[in-house]
């Protein structure tokens, strides 16, 4: 299986600045294993989107695969009571 690049949303940059370092650390290390499996262990399809989420803690990841250029695209990070707001 070939491996995914992983790129960020420009907004996820502030998305980690409420986050805290050490809850921030797990999820990075989170986002680098939907590089060799998007799908994976604990992926759900959100419904009404082509977007899924997975979910490190208390945090949540939402982002978009593109297979076709073999690209994860992460859109949202944030606390699992605020991540769905306002897609």
């Amino acid at each position: 299986m070939e491996k995914y690049e992983i790129v960020f949303k420009a907004s996820v940059a502030k998305d980690f600045r409420s986050i805290p370092k050490s809850d921030v650390e797990k999820i990075i290390s989170k986002i680098d294993t939907l590089s060799l499996n998007p799908r994976g262990e604990g992926c759900i399809k959100l419904s009404g989107d082509n977007k899924y989420r997975v979910r490190q803690g208390m945090y949540r990841i939402i982002y978009e695969i593109r297979d076709m250029q073999l690209v994860v695209s992460v859109i949202k990070v944030g606390h699992r009571s605020s991540v769905y707001k306002g897609k």
